[in-house]
C-alpha cells in the first residue's frame, strides 16, 4: 500500500497534464505542472534512477510557475533512444532538442545527475535565462565522503551488466539493495517522512527500461561533474546544496559556486542528498527568491 505523501494536499491544487514528444528517435514522456498562463516556465530534470515524480515535492511549493518534468530517456515512461549510447553527450543533446520542442527559452533546473545533464546542455548551447542546480554534483563521486560506497556501486552495476539478462536485471532491481541506498541517503528523523522516502525509492528507483540504459547512465553519472561546464555557463546560476550531502561535500559545493561567472549558493542544514524529499519548501523558497516569483494571495 503506497505511503501517503506529506505534500499531496499542496500538489492536488496544481493542474498536471501528461504529454509525449518524439526526441532523437525515442518517445519522451513529460508532465506539465501549473497554469499554462504562468509568467515563467521551468524544465526540471530528475536524477539518476529517478523519474519525474521525485521533484514533485518541490513543485508543490511553486504553484505559480509552469514546470515541465520529463522522464529521462530509458527511465520512467520515456523510451530509450534507439541505437544510441546513453552517455552524457547524448543526454545533453536530448535535452537541447526536448527544450526546443516543448519550451524554448525556459529556465532549466536539474537535480543530482540532472545537474550534470543540464549543465552540459547549457554549456553546449542550450539557451536559458537562468539555471538552477539542486544537490549539484560538484566533485567526482568516487572522491566524496562515501567514495567507498560509490566504488562498490561501480562493481554492482558492472556485475548487473555482465550477468545473464534475467539475473542481472533482478540484481539491479533488488529491493533490499534499493532500501539500503535509501536508508543511507535519508537524514530526516521523522518516521513518517522516512517511510515516504523509502516508498518513493521502492516504487520508482527500479523503473528503468533495461540494464543497458541503466549502465550507460550510471557510467555518465560517476564519470562527470558540474565543474567541467561551469566556466562555459554565463547565465545566473542558483545552487541549492545540502550541508550533509554524502555525494558532494558542502566544501566542494562552495568551491563549485566560485567557478561560475554569476552564481548564488544557498545551503540547507540538516539534510543530505534528498533535498527534494526532505526540505522541498526550503528549496522552493530559494528558487522563488532567485526567480523573484510573487506569492499568490490564495496560497
Amino acid at each position: 500500500m503506497p505511503v501517503p505523501s506529506p505534500y499531496a494536499d499542496r500538489l492536488s491544487r496544481i493542474p498536471i497534464e501528461r504529454r509525449e514528444v518524439d526526441v532523437r528517435g525515442g518517445r519522451t514522456a513529460y508532465w506539465v505542472y501549473g497554469p499554462e498562463t504562468a509568467a515563467m516556465t521551468i524544465i526540471a530534470v530528475h536524477g539518476f534512477r529517478g523519474e519525474h515524480h521525485g521533484l514533485e515535492p518541490v513543485l508543490a511549493y511553486l504553484p505559480e510557475v509552469r514546470v515541465i518534468g520529463p522522464d529521462l530517456p530509458g527511465f520512467g515512461e520515456s523510451a530509450p533512444l534507439p541505437g544510441r549510447t546513453h552517455d552524457l553527450d547524448e543526454y545533453a543533446q536530448w535535452l537541447r532538442e526536448f527544450a526546443a520542442a516543448v519550451a524554448p527559452g525556459a529556465i532549466i533546473l536539474g537535480h543530482s545527475f540532472g545537474s550534470i545533464v543540464v549543465s552540459a546542455a547549457v554549456a553546449g548551447g542550450l539557451e536559458t535565462p537562468r539555471l538552477i542546480l539542486i544537490n549539484p554534483i560538484g566533485a567526482p563521486a568516487l572522491e566524496g565522503p562515501k567514495g567507498v560506497l560509490t566504488k562498490l556501486a561501480v562493481l554492482y552495476y558492472a556485475l548487473g551488466a555482465r550477468l545473464p539478462a534475467v539475473i542481472g536485471t533482478a540484481l539491479l532491481r533488488n529491493r533490499l539493495i534499493v532500501r539500503g541506498m535509501s536508508i543511507v541517503m535519508a537524514k530526516t528523523k521523522d518516521p513518517d517522512l522516512r517511510r515516504f522516502i523509502h516508498d518513493q525509492h521502492d516504487t520508482y528507483f527500479s523503473d528503468f527500461a533495461d540494464r543497458d540504459a541503466l549502465r550507460d547512465a550510471f557510467v555518465a553519472s560517476v564519470s562527470h561533474d558540474v565543474r567541467a561546464f561551469a566556466a562555459d555557463i554565463d547565465v545566473p546560476v542558483l545552487l541549492v546544496a545540502a550541508q550533509q550531502d554524502d555525494i558532494t561535500p558542502i566544501e566542494a559545493e562552495r568551491h563549485l559556486a566560485t567557478l561560475f561567472a554569476d552564481a548564488e549558493l544557498v545551503e540547507i542544514a540538516d539534510v543530505g542528498h534528498l533535498i527534494h524529499y526532505e526540505t522541498p519548501a526550503e528549496a522552493a523558497g530559494a528558487i522563488r527568491r532567485f526567480l523573484r516569483v510573487p506569492v499568490a494571495r490564495d496560497r
